[in-house]
């Protein structure tokens, strides 16, 4: 829920860029895919090879692209069905990137079966909060409810991944363990606000098939 009351806020700081990135002619989904890229590839080469808080910071520079192209595509007349769902995927792309780069980290050179644990549940958890959200608003179901969304998600994990690389004991395990909790929080108040939602009510019939069956 952070990220909701955080986006008056960020529409301001990002206000000045925005207006030069429309003067350039730059589009919302070019900035998608830079975001993307950027965050793939930095978790990749960076927190993979164990350079965790250069790994972190990379990161966090090019996530916070994705706080710009929502407001690149307002200022440029509204989003496109295409960038939305460009955008949906690269969110997922790069949080997959981030576990996964911590898990091959820590289940080699780092050394960590505990933290190798702690990420893939929380990478599981994190596919699941979303998808729950992306299953029930695709049958109509508000579902913007949960203690840890994307925003919580990731500064959870890059700060504790960045503190890791200062030095700084025990610092990731808290990060996922808190993480861990507040994700399996989330998916159960998701599931409630479906259930819910969804009293009542049953799936549409599908349209039955027009012309003769295929042979």
């Amino acid at each position: 829920m952070l990220g909701v009351n955080l986006r008056p806020a960020v529409g301001r700081f990002w206000a000045p860029v925005v207006g030069g990135l429309v003067k350039l002619g730059v589009t919302a989904d070019a900035v998608t895919l830079t975001g993307t890229v950027g965050a793939v590839a930095s978790a990749a080469f960076l927190i993979g090879t164990g350079w965790l808080f250069w790994g972190a910071f990379a990161v966090t520079v090019f996530v916070l692209l994705d706080m710009l192209d929502g407001a690149l595509a307002r200022a440029r007349g509204g989003g496109s069905l295409f960038g939305a769902v460009l955008d949906s995927t690269g969110d997922r792309a790069a949080d997959a990137a981030i576990f996964g780069a911590l898990v091959w980290w820590f289940s080699g050179a780092g050394d960590n079966r505990l933290i190798v644990l702690l990420a893939l549940l929380c990478l599981v958890l994190g596919v699941l909060t979303s998808y729950v959200k992306a299953r029930a608003e695709g049958v109509g179901i508000p579902c913007d409810v949960g203690v840890v969304e994307r925003t919580e998600r990731l500064i959870l994990v890059l700060v504790g991944t960045g503190f890791t690389g200062l030095g700084i004991p025990y610092a990731l395990h808290v990060a996922l363990w808190v993480l861990l909790v507040g994700s399996a929080v989330t998916v159960g108040q998701r599931f409630v606000a479906v259930h819910r939602g969804s009293r009542g009510r049953r799936l549409p019939e599908a349209p039955a098939p027009s012309g003769p069956p295929a042979s």
